[in-house]
């Protein structure tokens, strides 16, 4: 699939900033914001990152707002359903998505969308990072990165990875590692990243990269072994463990969470959740509570993640078209 331009995204971005400097109509639209409740679509099935991000926002904002907030998950293809849902919704402010990586860097290049990640929506913030981890199974005789690289040097068709499916961040992370380490490592795509993580306690599969909320207790009661982290730096909840980058330059996964609402919503009204939505998200025990599930709270501007959403979809594009990763 070419890929979509960047342009018109930052564009919409700057014209909407200057409307809301030249009209005070929409000023009044964001006193009185929101007179009515808020749908909050979660493109996935309940508990998972992008649901207890969600949730957390939804929570506080009806306290502050005195308005309800409403999660409504809508899984299906690929998180393509519930995201279509937003990219059609009215632009009035009251349909928002959180979305994350899969919907705007990956899934745009490995197969047809029904909606445009550029054009069709406002970026109002980024909220979360969710750490990504590899770990092994520990009868594997390996306690690092440079360890399992050997390994899989050693012998080039031992060792199998899992993912929860083609395009999966699973196994865009693991891919890249094996590019730029020189490995062969067979890659075995599921329909969910349990069935992985069951099949990587069982030992059917060796290796797997993935979100360190679902694999934390299983590392703790010694059925994984933890090895690195996948993001671009150490994580300031595992400040002892190495990332995989620190031993092969440039193999980094930055999982992020974002709010998004429908093309066209008036710039005041995404300044105001912009604003709130960062002052529930930044408070002491939402942070507390969320770092305790492995989930760090990481909010930003929406120029800012417009710039996040541009350059990662130019870098994994590439990862995408060099591993020849097609959708399921």
């Amino acid at each position: 699939m070419s890929e979509r331009p960047i342009q018109p995204f930052r564009r919409k971005i700057l014209a909407a900033s200057s409307l809301a400097l030249l009209s005070p109509a929409l000023s009044a639209q964001s006193a009185s914001y929101p007179s009515r409740p808020v749908r909050f679509i979660v493109p996935i099935t309940t508990g998972g990152s992008n649901d207890v991000v969600a949730r957390a926002i939804a929570q506080r904002l009806s306290e502050v707002w005195g308005q309800p907030v409403t999660v409504e998950n809508r899984p299906g293809a690929g998180m393509n359903l519930g995201t279509e849902f937003v990219a059609r919704s009215a632009p009035d402010g009251y349909t928002w998505l959180l979305g994350a990586n899969n919907i705007f860097v990956f899934n745009p290049h490995i197969g047809k969308t029904s909606f445009d990640p550029f054009k069709d929506f406002t970026p109002i913030t980024n909220v979360a990072l969710v750490p990504f981890v590899l770990v092994v199974n520990p009868s594997l005789p390996v306690r690092n990165v440079a360890e399992l690289i050997g390994y899989a040097k050693r012998n080039p068709a031992a060792l199998n990875y899992g993912s929860s499916g083609n395009g999966s961040p699973q196994q865009l992370a693991t891919e890249q590692l094996k590019f730029a380490a020189g490995i062969q490592i067979q890659h075995v795509p599921y329909k969910g990243a349990m069935g992985a993580i069951t099949d990587l306690i069982g030992g059917r599969i060796q290796v797997f990269i993935g979100a360190v909320n679902s694999l934390l207790p299983h590392i703790r009661e010694g059925r994984l072994r933890l090895l690195a982290g996948a993001g671009g730096k150490r994580f300031a909840a595992f400040p002892d463990l190495p990332a995989i980058a620190e031993t092969v330059p440039g193999v980094a996964l930055d999982v992020w969470l974002g709010v998004f609402m429908p093309a066209g919503v008036p710039a005041d009204i995404v300044s105001k959740a912009n604003t709130d939505i960062a002052r529930v998200l930044n408070q002491p025990e939402v942070k507390a509570n969320l770092a305790g599930q492995g989930i760090e709270v990481s909010t930003s501007t929406p120029e800012a993640l417009a710039v996040t959403i541009r350059d990662d979809y130019a870098r994994w594009g590439k990862v995408i078209r060099d591993a020849h990763i097609k959708a399921d």
